[in-house]
């Protein structure tokens, strides 16, 4: 019966740190480019979701009278964008020509620095998102008329003693200002959520083939 591709693995495996013979060595290279290569179109992709999808929103924005909720996401989006592609740069010239191992193990190098940097990212631009969206919408036109002119015409109408800063109710902003520090302070987390939903699946294979190799090694 011919033998698994696992079972080659652990016959060609060897604890010098090289693999044995042309073919196991194959099986680890193609394995493990494939792998990388995956997360090359993944994150390709998602970069050119990211800069069509800002600049559609932006331009629904102003048709749909919220431009500085647009204007927001748009520059958010542009920021995240050029700081990845930036990092992309690091995925590419990771050398193709060491063993399989090591091959893995200087990509799981330069994702562990770019999952680091997006983190750090994060704590501003989820809160410049809120702020965005939720001033968009403040400062919003509907049938000629701003809907923070609106909406305080009819609270002060309410509430004649509401306390008002920055033309806006005090109670209103306050609480904005909570859930921007919250976001700021649980940014990192977010991301870190966001990745898993889209990347971690293939973060776990990663570690996984990383772990077997570090395994076969060993014994």
């Amino acid at each position: 019966m011919e033998k698994s591709i696992e079972a080659i693995w652990k016959e060609g495996f060897m604890k010098n740190e090289a693999l044995v013979g042309p073919k196991v060595t194959n099986l680890y290279n193609q394995k493990s480019i494939h792998f990388i290569d995956k997360y090359k179109r993944m994150f390709k992709t998602n970069l050119n979701a990211i800069a069509i999808g800002s600049t559609m929103v932006l331009g629904a924005s102003f048709l749909l009278g919220i431009p500085i909720m647009g204007i927001g996401l748009f520059l958010v989006s542009s920021l995240v964008f050029i700081v990845n592609k930036r990092l992309s740069k690091g995925l590419e010239s990771i050398d193709e020509n060491v063993n399989s191992y090591e091959y893995l193990k200087s990509f799981r190098s330069w994702l562990d620095d770019q999952i680091s940097v997006n983190m750090k990212l994060a704590r501003f631009y989820y809160p410049i998102i809120f702020l965005s969206a939720i001033m968009g919408f403040w400062f919003s036109i509907k049938n000629g008329q701003q809907l923070n002119e609106t909406v305080m015409s009819e609270l002060m109408v309410k509430y004649p003693d509401l306390n008002v800063v920055f033309g806006m109710p005090l109670i209103g902003l306050l609480v904005m200002i909570l859930i921007l520090a919250v976001l700021a302070l649980l940014g990192g987390k977010i991301y870190y959520w966001d990745l898993n939903i889209i990347y971690g699946r293939v973060i776990r294979k990663l570690d996984e083939l990383i772990s077997d190799m570090e395994e076969l090694r060993a014994e």
